[in-house]
């Protein structure tokens, strides 16, 4: 009967009109305790890209890979995402008291994920995938359970064994290999350049946005500050995504073709209204007085990556440096915008 009532609860409650959206302040309060639980990688997702895939949702539940997931695997898709959010916040005892083969609904539109554990079995799986302990976060709007791999898109159930789900379902043999549900992604060379040369921040930032942009079509250069001068600047996950996107300019610029822009040059950035003031310093080209310490980190057919010696600041937060006494970086000039932007 219990199992029946939730059955019934999950049909209706699907059917519902979405109401008002989950606060911001529950994502930031999540965001901060995925990233101090260890699961570091999905906390960056989450404060980039939560308000695009559960903008219209009331509640959530978020099933996070692990950071060794996300190694593994590589950036996953906005698709496979999708297959890892649920529009409805589930906790522990409504998924364990499910029956086998229960369907739960993902943001994937017509795809939804399968219990694959029985009621009487203490350890919950889902799409043959065990969840890991208690919840990380849980508060009634947003439920974050945590996994040890992602979703199998293609996956198929198969019938359950009693007392040992892990042995009944499989995922079904792909004998006809067609094209995988995961996006092809062309900056893990210039993620691992990155990390490889003390860069490590801005190639976890690299991995999670870039899948939003065009990238068959978008020629990219990365202005990646190092770890070092991003510690002070990361600890807000509101700020990460403006981070991020004010260090991209859509285009490709070698040192070769940086170098020769004459001194106040301005480059637009993804973040809207921030430009890079290009300017040289005898051999030092300089963007937004902030040096290039490293230029052509990387380059491929898409994007060049160059190292910088300190982050790119916003107006307000160089003023705020200069009332604390720090370097002054990030000044914008309003020059001359590149005709090429």
């Amino acid at each position: 009967m219990a199992s029946f009532i939730i059955i019934i609860f999950i049909i209706v409650f699907s059917l519902l009109p979405l109401s008002s959206p989950i606060p911001d302040e529950t994502l930031l309060n999540a965001a901060d305790i995925l990233s101090n639980s260890g699961y570091i990688s999905m906390s960056l997702t989450l404060g980039l890209v939560a308000k695009t895939l559960i903008s219209a949702s009331p509640s959530a539940t978020i099933f996070s890979p692990s950071d060794d997931a996300f190694s593994l695997y590589g950036q996953p898709s906005l698709t496979l995402l999708q297959f890892h959010f649920c529009p409805i916040a589930y906790s522990l005892s409504d998924l364990r008291s499910v029956p086998f083969g229960t369907e739960v609904p993902t943001l994937f539109p017509n795809r939804s994920l399968i219990i694959t554990s029985l009621p009487s079995d203490y350890e919950i799986s889902i799409n043959d995938v065990m969840i890991k302990g208690s919840p990380i976060f849980d508060d009634g709007v947003l439920v974050i359970l945590g996994i040890d791999k992602f979703f199998d898109l293609n996956f198929k159930i198969g019938a359950p064994v009693a007392g040992s789900p892990s042995d009944g379902p499989r995922p079904s043999s792909n004998l006809e290999c067609p094209v995988s549900y995961w996006d092809l992604y062309p900056f893990s060379e210039a993620s691992e350049s990155l990390r490889s040369r003390g860069y490590s921040i801005m190639a976890s930032f690299l991995d999670l946005q870039l899948m939003q942009f065009d990238v068959e079509h978008t020629q990219f250069t990365v202005f990646a500050p190092m770890d070092e001068a991003m510690q002070g600047h990361i600890g807000n996950s509101t700020e990460w995504a403006s981070v991020f996107l004010r260090h991209i300019v859509p285009c490709k610029l070698p040192m070769a073709d940086l170098s020769r822009l004459d001194d106040g040059t301005l480059l637009r950035s993804f973040l809207g209204g921030f430009l890079i003031n290009v300017t040289h310093s005898g051999d030092n080209l300089l963007l937004n007085d902030v040096p290039v310490v490293l230029s052509n980190m990387y380059q491929s057919d898409h994007v060049v990556v160059h190292g910088l010696g300190a982050i790119l600041l916003t107006p307000e937060k160089q003023q705020e440096e200069e009332l604390g006494n720090s370097p002054e970086y990030g000044v914008v000039a309003e020059e001359v915008i590149l005709d090429e932007f």
